[in-house]
């Protein structure tokens, strides 16, 4: 069993983090969905971005510091989207995380990442917020630090393959995605 902190997208916390949550938790997970909207979400990734700035990056950083001040410090870390720019901000002051997950977005690895953590990527072949190329420097990056990590990248799929309420989901890697993880957690 872990602690999970698992962070929304750009468009808030809406029933895909929510649904994910609730298969950690069947999995036996003890989950954590930080709301870094005070319950606003967004349709598109237009209105995303404008609440995004609205609510302002010091804002949803706070809100997420908050939620996990309580967790215990080798708590999961899972980010979905720009909950993997949270998990950028986040994961330098909690190195002692067991695992951290990034869905659809890449974030760098800390300078204070420490050997034996295990990492794990989960990003559409194309997609422009996990460019191969950054993909391989992360890759690189944690070999030199000793960093345990994995990517899966997908072909075909769009940014947010596994929501099923956008047009890019994309049902078969939405579930191989959540398999790899809880198999992953285990």
């Amino acid at each position: 069993m872990a602690y999970v902190a698992l962070f929304h997208s750009m468009l808030g916390l809406r029933p895909v983090e929510r649904l994910a949550a609730e298969r950690l938790r069947q999995a036996g997970h003890q989950v954590t969905t930080p709301d870094l909207y005070n319950g606003r979400t967004a349709a598109t990734m237009d209105e995303g971005y404008a609440l995004m700035n609205a609510v302002g990056w010091s804002g949803i950083t706070r809100r997420a510091r908050y939620a996990v001040h309580a967790l215990p410090a080798d708590a999961v870390l899972i980010g979905v989207s720009m909950g993997v720019g949270v998990i950028g901000t986040l994961w330098p002051e909690r190195p002692q995380a067991a695992a951290v997950v990034l869905l659809h977005a890449l974030a760098a690895l800390p300078a204070n990442a420490q050997p034996g953590l295990q990492l794990q990527v989960h990003a559409g072949e194309a997609d422009d917020f996990a460019p191969a190329t950054e993909i391989a420097a992360l890759l690189a990056s944690a070999t030199e630090a000793g960093v345990a990590a994995e990517v899966f990248t997908y072909p075909g799929v769009g940014h947010f393959y596994t929501d099923a309420s956008r047009p890019e989901h994309d049902a078969h890697a939405a579930e191989l995605t959540w398999q790899r993880i809880l198999a992953f957690l285990r």
